[in-house]
């Protein structure tokens, strides 16, 4: 089969054939439709995140049709359109695991960063970590749920119930998110890179009520901010934009050194906190939820083989919404 293979961080991936993967007892074996790619995808391209499995084959937002499965795999059958997310696998035993925060365990692994992951034309996942993804919801937009929707939502629960919130970075997550906000009769509020106007219009089309540079502040304070964007600089401001009470979330794996900054922005209750990788109940309630509203992605489709160019145009920012590649076995 043929895969797009990391084998140094800092070097592009290659195209190669490789062996189709078996699955395991609790394993299925997919074939990948869709894999949308992911700014945790530069991360680790980049080396930003340590321990790399090295060769690996990264993605982790992806959608295909089970091909065969495991000896003890029941959750799903062969022919079943299904989504493989971010986390792939945890202990089950630990103390995180048992109070269903799983997402902490310290024994996770992640699909395409220590588990081959869906840039190639099969992969294998633990069918315990995968969810049901509706025969009508095409793969390329289904896709982009698996990482930027589930962070988004996990991101959104963590931000409570005020009926403002910002948005700093307004990418895959973020366009996204809006919708869900929006169908939830709250307001949105973006912030893009300074001079980014063509973002701000974006995110005005796709339902917020107000879209600025992430250096200005908003016509009014809001009751919470998230963070999408991996500069720390932009913690201190979104502190400065929500009012006292008011909670920032920051929701990527990797993030630049925040600054310091004067006590005087945190004070009045304000509080600060991270998202890490997303539960599976995260993962149930919101891929049931997004059909129904229904979440639309802004895709750009890439073959496999240019993974690369899909991953420098992430970087370069010369896409609005998401990137998928689009992935035909010839098996």
């Amino acid at each position: 089969m043929k895969a797009m293979v990391l084998h140094k961080a800092n070097e592009a991936l290659q195209l190669e054939e490789v062996d189709k993967p078996s699955p395991g007892n609790r394993q299925v074996l997919i074939r990948v439709q869709s894999c949308g790619v992911c700014r945790t995808d530069l991360h680790i391209l980049d080396g930003d995140l340590e321990e790399l499995n090295l060769p690996l084959i990264p993605g982790h937002q992806i959608v295909g049709v089970v091909e065969k499965t495991g000896s003890e795999a029941r959750k799903f059958k062969k022919g079943d359109k299904i989504g493989v997310p971010w986390l792939g696998q945890t202990c089950g035993e630990c103390v995180y695991c048992e109070r269903g925060e799983e997402n902490l365990c310290d024994e996770a692994r992640f699909t395409g960063y220590n588990i081959n992951g869906g840039f190639s034309e099969f992969t294998v996942a633990d069918e315990r970590y995968c969810f049901p993804i509706p025969e009508f919801y095409d793969a390329h937009q289904a896709a982009p749920l698996l990482c930027a929707g589930l962070i988004g939502y996990r991101a959104l629960r963590m931000a409570g119930e005020g009926e403002t919130i910002g948005l700093y970075g307004f990418g895959s997550s973020a366009h996204i998110l809006t919708q869900l906000i929006v169908h939830q009769e709250r307001e949105v509020y973006a912030f893009t890179r300074p001079g980014d106007e063509a973002g701000q219009q974006f995110a005005l089309e796709r339902g917020a009520v107000w879209a600025g540079g992430s250096e200005t502040l908003p016509p009014e304070p809001l009751d919470a901010a998230i963070i999408f964007a991996p500069v720390g600089a932009l913690v201190p401001q979104a502190l400065k934009s929500v009012k006292k009470g008011g909670r920032v979330v920051c929701a990527g794996i990797h993030m630049s050194d925040i600054p310091s900054f004067s006590y005087k922005i945190l004070w009045g209750e304000r509080s600060i906190k991270s998202v890490a990788n997303l539960t599976t109940r995260d993962g149930e309630e919101f891929m049931k939820l997004a059909p129904q509203i229904p979440v639309r992605s802004n895709i750009t489709v890439y073959p496999l083989d240019q993974a690369n160019e899909a991953l420098d145009d992430l970087r370069d920012g010369n896409f609005e919404g998401s990137a998928v590649l689009t992935i035909a076995s010839d098996e």
